[in-house]
């Protein structure tokens, strides 16, 4: 099965990027949840930390200053350093 990675920024060529391998379960994995600021982002994140949480991964948050912006490199730093995976809302 093949996969396809949308990148949703707005650079006109994108570089190529290797996915990184995926891990066999989340159990005992630091999960980053990275809210972006969009409203109703934090409802979907409220649901995906329960259900990770109960799954057995720690769960660690993170709101972007805005939306309109990349986030922070202070804040990818602390992202990048913290969580052995991360995920990002995108809600309206």
């Amino acid at each position: 099965m093949s996969h396809v990675l949308l990148d949703p920024t707005g650079e006109r060529s994108v570089p190529h990027r290797e996915p990184l391998p995926r891990p066999a379960g989340i159990q005992g994995q630091v999960i980053g949840l990275l809210d972006i600021s969009k409203p109703r982002g934090d409802i979907f994140l409220n649901r995906l930390e329960e259900l990770l949480s109960g799954a057995g991964a720690t769960v660690m948050r993170y709101r972007k200053p805005t939306f309109t912006k990349p986030a922070p490199v202070d804040l990818r730093q602390e992202i990048a350093t913290q969580c052995t995976l991360v995920i990002e809302a995108l809600a309206d």
